[in-house]
């Protein structure tokens, strides 16, 4: 196969890792930046140049896109797609797990269990917002965020009142949620690819913080899922049409609640914690997909 990974940085640690497994099975790849992709649409007529030449004869495109870039880089992806191009996450998916309102509405409607989440624009209606969730500790997040960044948790209903007129102040779009103490500053990382768990990690928050996230200084360990636990996980990927994913649990009073699903989980963490090897799970995974794809058409 020919393989493309949108990527603005080749040398992270999951697009080198997926570079090394894809040529490890004898594939041809290519890291390509999504921002120096450009683009011809024409009726019936679809082109992609990079840096002065035209893109073509790829079978396969891992999207590695960043929060900072998801609508160039999208756009790039359904390129991709428009001519005939297999991708493991659509661009439509891609969007959809991003916007965490939209994620949120979506698994509710499948009645994935969620933290109780509201939302609202008018200041006038904060009070309103708040006793519809409930006491606190409340939880207020970016609507599109990533490794914990724009997470905030506000001990006192005073302290989620002001934490929500600065985000209202600064324009931002953002949700409050129901904090599950319970939980203790943990959650669990569930790793899916092509309708399976591969992979899976507890994550645990350092003393002193909430947000569990490697990034902040949380830790790992590999963690056995139950047969609920892996339910769930497949159904919220399966949800917002991610064929590679990450979903993140909390454990809770009423079960496993769906905390997130990320569209680009990165692999560092979940091969380092759990020794599996994650990126050629992937490129495996790519491998029975374009050819299934491949015996389609030939039906066709």
């Amino acid at each position: 196969m020919k393989i493309a990974i949108l990527s603005r940085n080749s040398k992270l640690y999951s697009t080198r890792r997926l570079v090394e497994a894809a040529r490890a099975r004898g594939h041809s790849v290519r890291v390509l930046d999504p921002l120096r992709c450009y683009m011809r649409i024409a009726p019936g007529a679809f082109e992609i140049h990079y840096k002065g030449k035209e893109l073509s004869g790829f079978d396969a495109v891992i999207p590695r896109i960043g929060l900072s870039v998801t609508f160039y880089g999208t756009a790039v992806l359904r390129q991709f797609e428009m001519m005939g191009v297999y991708t493991p996450n659509s661009s439509d998916a891609v969007l959809r797990a991003r916007d965490k309102l939209r994620c949120m509405q979506m698994l509710a409607r499948e009645n994935v269990g969620l933290p109780t989440t509201v939302f609202g624009d008018n200041p006038d209606d904060t009070a309103d917002l708040l006793d519809m969730l409930g006491d606190p500790p409340h939880v207020i997040k970016l609507n599109e965020g990533a490794q914990g960044a724009g997470v905030l948790l506000a001990e006192k209903r005073s302290a989620s009142q002001s934490v929500i007129e600065a985000f209202r102040g600064l324009y931002a779009n953002f949700l409050v949620q129901e904090f599950i103490r319970e939980a203790k500053g943990a959650d669990v990382r569930c790793f899916v690819i092509g309708g399976k768990v591969v992979a899976a990690m507890c994550r645990q928050a350092r003393d002193g913080e909430f947000r569990s996230n490697l990034h902040r200084g949380g830790s790992a360990t590999p963690v056995e899922l139950s047969k609920d636990e892996i339910a769930i996980a497949l159904q919220a990927a399966r949800s917002m049409g991610l064929n590679v994913a990450g979903v993140d649990l909390l454990r809770s009073k009423r079960g496993a609640l769906v905390l997130e699903v990320n569209s680009s989980p990165g692999l560092e963490g979940i091969e380092g914690v759990t020794g599996v090897d994650v990126s050629t799970a992937i490129i495996k995974h790519l491998e029975r997909s374009v050819a299934r794809n491949g015996k389609r058409r030939k039906n066709l």
